[in-house]
């Protein structure tokens, strides 16, 4: 673990340093706008992707029908939390988080400019390229932000606030800057301008790196240990880009049996760590993360339609002019964003507010699962009316995204709060691994369920989000029958 303050820059001490925003760290002020470029980078791109490639050739997409359009999207999202493990690991292992930050922004970008080029081949190295960097840097710059204070600092729980948003200014503007070059003037403008995104913040950070020295660094070893944990690292994502590229375009029965292929390794993951790694008083709380581990799969496999069967709703079936200007598509992807700027504040307060007379973690879940459930349910409703080449009024998405955002704040904070709760301390950062893989699963199924987007009559949306809003309300029935045993298991950890 990085010192507090490193012994080559003694003038940098994060217990007295309040120089940079609202009397934090300076180093806060850098990883702010790091984070928000990243996110506009992603979020632009996102906003642009499945539109891309599902758009004819003849207008500059790629022509792509919507179920492959749709499991690409998948693989790609569900790979860009899946490659966080070995991105995590490599910088505990080899690079320390400061380096692996740097080093994955400038992935990031070359990924987005990649897009930017006109070819399929560009294309595709594009997505792999942006997989490589986000898995070494989305994790690594939120453990520095932790770095800059001491677990006593009073400052810490504001400082990742401030953080947060950094990353919904990034995650609201990337859409509405994308979006409209991509769609409205050339598409790969659309995928320059996310680069041009990653640039800046790549800039700003290599600017205040002074301000970050006392902390990520690498580890102390010999050069021979650092060669082989860098051989190890680079294997570890080299077999899980292999692994994903062989479930979706492998051979045919292994792509078509790719959920339960997965559903297996999981189970052989979750077979040994109980069997034979966990101690025997860590059991039970390493229980209560599993049983939360699969709720969240099924939140995100719901929540995640946002980039996807979302999108191709808001292309297709809204009315989208404005005093006869129509917007772009992807500008709906700035809702979420917006919503948390203005609800977590509210949730926050009222939680603190409410104390120990607060709802459990597994009860929030819930909330968060009925939410997002509600929110493909209201666009079920939406469905009913888009025969006959009708559309609907934008209220309709906006609604959705309000719902769904509401479910977020339930279940996304309080999952990794939990997760660090509960946690035995010599397995914080395996745990984490694991509520970000269910984050993966959720990401990967989402895009093999909007691939029924492809039918697009009112039928078989209506059966689409029907379903997409009955597995989330059914699973938190379930969860809020499980509460009182889950409790057990989590102790005295509400």
């Amino acid at each position: 673990m990085s010192p507090t303050t490193d012994d080559l820059n003694p003038m940098v001490d994060s217990t007295t340093d309040r120089a940079g925003i609202g009397g934090h760290p300076r180093g806060l002020t850098t990883l702010f706008f790091t984070e928000m470029w990243e996110r506009f980078s992603y979020y632009g791109m996102r906003a642009l992707l499945l539109l891309y490639m599902k758009t004819e050739v003849t207008s500059g997409g790629l022509g792509i029908d919507v179920k492959t359009a749709t499991s690409i999207y998948g693989a790609y999202t569900g790979s860009v939390w899946l490659m966080s493990i070995p991105g995590g690991w490599i910088a505990d292992n080899v690079l320390g988080t400061r380096r692996s930050v740097l080093l994955g922004g400038i992935i990031i970008a070359l990924g987005h400019y990649s897009l930017a080029i006109p070819t399929i081949y560009t294309f595709y190295a594009g997505l792999i390229l942006i997989v490589l960097g986000t898995g070494l840097l989305k994790t690594n710059v939120s453990a520095i932000v932790g770095d800059l204070y001491s677990p006593e600092d009073p400052r810490r729980d504001a400082g990742f606030s401030i953080f947060y948003v950094g990353i919904n200014i990034g995650a609201f503007a990337a859409p509405l800057v994308c979006s409209f070059l991509g769609e409205k003037i050339n598409w790969h403008l659309g995928f320059a301008a996310a680069g041009i995104g990653m640039t800046f913040g790549l800039i700003q950070y290599v600017r205040g790196r002074d301000r970050l020295a006392h902390v990520g660094n690498p580890p102390q070893q010999t050069s021979a240990e650092t060669k082989r944990k860098a051989l190890t690292g680079l294997f570890l994502m080299a077999a899980t880009s292999a692994a994903v590229l062989f479930l979706y375009f492998g051979p045919e029965p292994v792509v078509k049996n790719k959920v339960w292929i997965m559903l297996g390794a999981l189970a052989i993951f979750l077979v040994w760590l109980f069997l034979a790694f966990l101690k025997p008083e860590e059991k039970k709380p390493v229980a209560a993360i599993v049983v939360l581990f699969f709720f969240s799969i099924i939140f995100w496999m719901c929540y995640e339609q946002a980039g996807s069967s979302f999108n191709l709703f808001a292309d297709e079936f809204t009315n989208r002019s404005v005093f006869g200007y129509v917007f772009p598509a992807g500008w709906y992807q700035s809702s979420p964003a917006f919503f948390v700027w203005v609800l977590a504040p509210v949730f926050a307060a009222f939680w603190l507010r409410l104390g120990d007379r607060q709802p459990s973690s597994p009860v929030k879940f819930s909330f968060g699962l009925v939410f997002v459930g509600l929110g493909a349910g209201l666009l079920a409703v939406a469905s009913l009316f888009i025969g006959g080449g009708n559309k609907v009024g934008p209220w309709w998405l906006v609604g959705v995204y309000l719902l769904q955002t509401i479910g977020e704040i339930c279940l996304y904070p309080v999952g990794l709060s939990t997760t660090t709760k509960l946690a035995p301390r010599r397995l914080i950062g395996l745990m984490m691994g694991v509520w970000f893989l269910s984050i993966s699963l959720g990401n990967f199924m989402a895009g093999m369920m909007a691939g029924y987007f492809e039918g697009g009559s009112s039928e078989a949306l209506v059966g689409l989000f029907g379903k997409l809003a009955a597995m989330p309300i059914l699973a938190a029935v379930i969860l809020l029958a499980l509460t009182p045993w889950l409790r057990r298991l989590m102790g005295k950890v509400r």
